[in-house]
């Protein structure tokens, strides 16, 4: 029988699902013999397979995650705070004087207005109720009226860096922070590939959900007949496979019609080689290698010189445990310069990742309308589930001591 004190309020640390009915004075009621509840996270790995509720707060905070868009961020003479929540905590992002940007808990310590609803002045934020002034490390550095400023007057301060288009953000341990472990997007300026911003998305639905409908090659059959899909790849069997923290998905589609969006943008005349290989790092990143080349000329065993590539970096930060923000380029190695071929790459994946947000949102709604119910998985469900599972282990070495992680299993 394991104690998990507060589990009403945030994810057991052994059980996948949060749930009131599932917790009772602090005791995971699954220990008890209660067989009427979903199984723990330990019986569920030995069943293969997860239960189909929503997850609790089983966030990796010592990591870095997209607060927002460059773009978003204004500079100069426009600069305002960006208000916005990131795994459940406030927070306010803005540029200092001279274009660094800058994190806070988005809480005045006078009388906990907002710092979003203030200005920004210099390097600081000027808080809109009583001119409460805060510097980029969070401490206060004027109060109108007054020259003594108490040393709680001071909010958090969070480790923010600009980089490879976006702002990104560190929810943890300050002193964790390394700007090296900020995942490789380098591609979105690399001379040799041409990127597309996707436009700022915001989901009505856990961030795993996300993950899951991008680790699942399989809908693309049904959700982007469209775009991305043709009839045949959902019966084409996926490879999964884990590589530390790491998981590949990987399907080709040999000597088949090509998908309308390569058909659109190779020009092919008959029959295609086709590969998907999705790759997911934690906290929540998953990279797309897709694309098309003449069947039969060599893709498969590498050589894609015949052939159009596109990547697709998608990085999904969570917002509450109900909704989240989701970030994505787009990069190809051909037409760099062609500004028809930019619209045409951005309006199919807009269509497309619109088309994903439908459906996540779709499934977060069946989530809280069934909690309790079983979910079947199919063995394309494979790289879903073992990134969920990468994703819970990290979180329990954070939340527990390395001796308890390995007592819990």
């Amino acid at each position: 029988m394991h104690n998990i004190a507060g589990c009403s309020r945030r994810a057991c640390a052994r059980c996948i699902l949060r749930s009131k009915v599932h917790v009772a004075n602090g005791v995971c009621q699954r220990s008890r013999g209660r067989s009427d509840l979903p199984k723990c996270r330990t019986e569920a790995a030995e069943t293969g397979g997860l239960t189909g509720t929503t997850m609790g707060d089983g966030y990796i905070r010592n990591a870095w995650y997209v607060a927002a868009w460059h773009h978003e961020l204004s500079g100069g003479a426009e600069r305002r705070p960006l208000a916005r929540t990131l795994l459940g905590a406030p927070v306010v992002l803005f540029r200092q004087a001279d274009g660094t940007p800058a994190a806070l808990e988005d809480r005045c310590p006078h009388r906990r207005m907002p710092l979003s609803m203030g200005t920004v002045v210099g390097d600081t934020l000027q808080c809109g109720y009583h001119g409460f002034t805060l510097d980029g490390s969070g401490r206060c550095v004027r109060i109108p009226g007054q020259d003594s400023i108490p040393e709680a007057a001071r909010v958090r301060a969070y480790p923010v860096v600009e980089k490879w288009r976006w702002i990104w953000i560190w929810p943890g341990d300050p002193a964790l922070a390394d700007e090296s472990l900020i995942p490789d997007v380098a591609l979105n300026g690399h001379p040799d590939w041409a990127v597309t911003e996707g436009d700022p998305l915001h989901v009505a639905g856990h961030y795993q959900l996300v993950v899951d409908n991008l680790m699942d090659g399989s809908h693309v059959s049904f959700v982007h007949k469209s775009t991305l899909g043709t009839d045949d790849v959902a019966d084409i069997p996926v490879r999964a496979e884990r590589d530390g923290d790491r998981v590949r998905m990987t399907r080709w589609i040999l000597d088949r019609p090509p998908a309308p969006i390569y058909a659109a943008l190779g020009g092919f005349e008959g029959n295609v080689d086709r590969w998907q290989i999705i790759t997911f790092a934690p906290p929540s990143m998953v990279v797309v290698d897709m694309g098309s080349a003449a069947a039969g000329t060599g893709a498969p065993e590498g050589d894609r010189s015949r052939g159009v590539e596109l990547r697709s970096f998608n990085l999904i930060t969570p917002e509450t445990d109900r909704t989240c923000f989701y970030f994505y380029t787009h990069v190809r190695n051909f037409s760099l310069t062609d500004a028809g071929v930019d619209r045409r790459v951005r309006d199919l994946f807009r269509e497309a990742f619109l088309e994903d947000k439908v459906v996540v949102e779709g499934v977060q709604r069946g989530d809280e309308r069934f909690p309790d119910s079983p979910r079947v998985d199919a063995a394309f469900d494979r790289a879903p589930t073992m990134a969920r599972r990468v994703v819970e282990r990290l979180a329990r070495q954070e939340a527990v001591p390395d001796s308890r992680v390995a007592a819990a299993g």
